[in-house]
């Protein structure tokens, strides 16, 4: 049927171009799929001799047309041929979307730029696999830290969470191949459970407006990706090895890819990492190894009117924290602020021992979709498991027992339907609904989250409208609806304290001698927001506007926690009144496209009622030791910035690159600047490659991180017995500024025609120079890392 329809379409009359017509045919040719751009498409006028060929950006111009019906034929390589019968009334605007049905490419890359996009008015960043594999033996907050208005707040070297223009944690959602990530990420030394080496594309979007995953992302969202398979008989795989000299770590990571012409496909993932105590210029960091294994599979079908995909994760990550950043007493505590060099330092080790994280984390996911009219409907459902024991320094009949232990498990359904009303306008909406228990065992220490059950519902709708071949429009609301259903016992001192026995006394259950139990139970409705437009001028410029609300429930941490958090060694405190956050964010980007000069500039501001935040407020002494005691708040915060990127390409082989970042933070309630800001820092990289030489790539790249000026003062006293003095704790100034130069470089070696062996090898701290990271966590204690030698070999076949 499809093809006599086609075959008439062809065989239809068409305006004869001997008239005086004048009018012009624009568009742009889309992937149905995922809306990424198609380059080098064509568009035949049936009964002519006219054809066009699509642009870089996807789009076309026909011009001398009349005001008639035309029948065009749109085609691209291993997408399915249409056709369409197209009104002209004018200069006119058409969009068309193509199939990518006999061959699914992995991504759509224009001059290194993927165009898949997750909000068509926010400027979007990608990371594709050649960039992620030199991170191969690093983290996946370490490959986003590359990104301009990415950071990373550290917990040593082997605990990196990712920063995005000044907001971490539960403001920044991570969505792993569909499935959004629920691994107790409210700790600030709590890493994204992810292998980096299962990753094929990161895509960053720096705000809230890609409401289909979220309403909260206050700072942003970050998308992982494993790599789509193509519909053919293939079998493919690759396997790298790579060790890096600081910590004498080592890694082996294999993938393996089987796909069938019918769209069967399953593919194995599996890693390997180990690496013992790493080192600064001058000494070793004692007990700060990771031994890390990891696993994914994924089958499925994948047709053009139905299918079906099935993923599973498996996570396992063993992590030592700084020994010398868990201390016995005051005037440790006080030594070890005002030393050079950490109090305790040893010989290496690849052993681990307390303080230690013991992380595993489970995902598996199942999505079925069909295709409906001119859309598709997708059901999905995903479980986590979580299972966190963290190791505090314990002795007695004690020792060897977690401190720490949580399990959390979330079940999550999904339903969402992406459809084209017309060739102008599309339209996503769908609804999701979850449920989640964390689990808190006894392990003779406080709890410092309770046991609780969380129940999530949330709808949102976002439509785009494409007005001509300059204008795009987009607009779309989410609201989200929670329930939380909490057990927790609280001290009878510190909830009398707290005064909570005037403002929660409905919640007490029972009251024992010196603590009481209680059951808050709390629910938060929160609407999000987004409007946004892009303007193309010229042939190289674009411009993008967005506004975005985004509303976030306070997290168990923020609400609940009273206690020693052992692996943040601090005692943290929370409180049960803290209302959801709501967040205005005004964005505008700048950005050039060009052969030879490309750039983007991204200033922004970011304005959040209620803002909930954590500070050192004093010292806690205890048989287990004596910790900073760190306490929420919440006030009203401002955040304004700009992220800059260039690139200037000299020749074919010389290219030029930058990345410059600046973010600002205040509390405007007492008009002092935020805690924990990340300091101005720039990038610089000139990066050689001959396509000649076995691709050969060498890049030198410099990166200056400025001294954070802007700080509040958050010292305080304590009281050190040995010398019966009152010492000021100065936990406030930031580390001087520093200028790191690292080194990489890889060459191409083929071995057959479906084979290739690829070697690379990198110097990073290239001259070994001492300095702290004012946004790593253990700077207190110790420096950061020095000089590291890594080479990896990788083998595609």
């Amino acid at each position: 049927m499809r093809t006599r329809v086609f075959a008439a379409l062809l065989m239809s009359s068409f305006p004869s171009f001997s008239q005086n017509c004048d009018f012009t045919l624009t568009g742009i040719i889309t992937d149905l799929h995922d809306g990424s751009v198609l380059e080098g498409a064509t568009l035949i006028i049936a009964g002519s001799e006219r054809d066009v060929v699509t642009d870089f950006e996807g789009k076309f111009i026909i011009t001398n047309l009349c005001n008639d019906i035309y029948p065009i034929q749109v085609s691209h390589p291993y997408c399915l041929t249409k056709g369409f019968r197209v009104r002209v009334t004018g200069d006119t605007f058409k969009s068309f979307k193509l199939e990518h049905h006999l061959e699914e490419l992995n991504e759509i890359t224009i001059d290194g730029k993927i165009t898949n996009k997750q909000s068509k008015t926010l400027q979007e960043s990608n990371i594709v696999q050649e960039e992620l594999e030199r991170f191969s033996s690093k983290t996946l907050g370490d490959a986003l830290n590359s990104l301009s208005g990415v950071s990373s707040l550290y917990t040593g070297n082997t605990v990196v969470k990712p920063m995005i223009n000044g907001l971490h944690s539960s403001r920044v959602v991570i969505i792993n191949n569909g499935a959004r990530m629920e691994d107790q990420e409210w700790g600030a030394e709590h890493a994204p459970n992810i292998d980096i080496n299962a990753v094929n594309r990161l895509t960053l979007v720096k705000g809230a407006g890609a409401l289909q995953y979220s309403g909260d992302a206050m700072g942003g969202v970050i998308i992982v990706e494993s790599s789509k398979v193509p519909i053919k008989d293939s079998l493919y795989g690759k396997t790298l090895v790579a060790a890096n000299s600081n910590g004498k770590g080592s890694l082996v990571t294999s993938n393996l890819t089987k796909s069938y012409e019918s769209g069967w496909f399953a593919n194995f993932q599996g890693s390997l990492k180990r690496s013992g105590d790493s080192e600064t210029p001058d000494y070793v960091l004692s007990n700060t190894g990771e031994n890390q294994h990891n696993l994914s599979v994924k089958v499925g079908l994948n047709r053009f009117a139905y299918g079906m995909n099935f993923y599973y994760s498996f996570f396992k990550n063993e992590i030592g924290i700084l020994r010398a950043s868990h201390l016995g007493s005051a005037q440790d505590l006080f030594r070890a602020i005002q030393s050079d060099l950490p109090l305790v330092t040893e010989d290496f080790t690849y052993d681990l021992s307390a303080p230690k994280q013991n992380v595993i984390h489970q995902l598996a996911r199942l999505v079925v979709f069909k295709r409906v009219g001119h859309g598709k409907l997708s059901l999905q459902y995903d479980y986590q498991r979580n299972d966190r024991l963290e190791f505090d320094i314990r002795r007695g009949s004690d020792k060897g027992k977690a401190s720490l232990d949580l399990q959390l498990q979330t079940h999550r359904v999904l339903l969402d339907f992406d459809s084209n009303l017309s060739n102008n306008v599309g339209l996503k909406t769908g609804i999701m609904g979850s449920y989640q228990k964390n689990y808190a065992a006894n392990t003779g220490v406080r709890r410092l989250i309770p046991d609780y059950k969380k129940y999530d519902f949330g709808i949102y709708a976002v439509s785009d409208y494409q007005l001509n071949s300059n204008w795009l429009f987009e607009v779309g609301a989410r609201y989200d609806f929670t329930h939380m259903d909490v057990y927790k016992f609280y001290r009878t001192s510190f909830w009398e304290l707290r005064n909570y026995d005037v403002n929660f006394p409905n919640v007490v259950i029972e009251e024992l001698v010196n603590q009481v139990l209680t059951r808050p139970q709390f629910n938060y409705r929160n609407t999000s927001a987004t409007f946004g437009a892009t303007y193309d001028f010229g042939e190289d410029y674009k411009l993008f506007f967005n506004y975005s609300l985004a509303s976030r429930t306070p997290n168990p941490s923020e609400l609940f926690s009273e206690g020693l958090h052992h692996s943040a060694t601090r005692v943290e405190y929370g409180d049960l009144g803290f209302n959801s956050e709501v967040g205005h964010k005004l964005t505008v980007t700048l950005e050039r496209i060009n052969e030879n000069f490309s750039f983007s500039i991204n200033p922004f501001i970011n304005t959040i009622s209620d803002f909930i935040l954590i500070e050192p407020v004093g010292i806690n002494n205890s048989i287990r030791g004596t910790f900073p005691v760190w306490e929420y708040r919440q006030t009203n915060a401002h955040f304004l910035g700009i992220d800059f990127n260039a690139s200037y390409v000299f020749s074919d082989h010389m290219s030029f690159n930058n990345r410059s970042s600046l973010v600002k933070g205040y509390d405007r309630f007492r008009d002092k600047p935020l805690i924990n800001m990340p300091p101005v820092n720039t990038m610089n990289e000139i990066v050689y490659y001959n396509s000649k030489l076995k691709n050969l790539r060498l890049a030198v790249q410099s990166e200056y991180i400025f001294r954070q000026n802007k700080y509040p003062d958050t010292n305080f006293e304590i009281y050190i017995p040995q010398t019966e003095t009152i010492e000021l704790v100065d936990v406030s100034t930031p580390p001087d500024a520093y200028h790191l130069f690292n080194f990489n470089s890889s060459i191409d070696f083929d071995f057959s025609e479906k084979s290739k062996l690829s070697l690379g090898f990198g110097i990073s701290n290239l001259f070994n120079i001492s300095y702290r990271n004012y946004l790593n966590r253990l700077r207190f204690y110790a420096d950061d890392l020095g000089r590291n030698f890594l080479l990896n070999i990788k083998y595609n076949y």
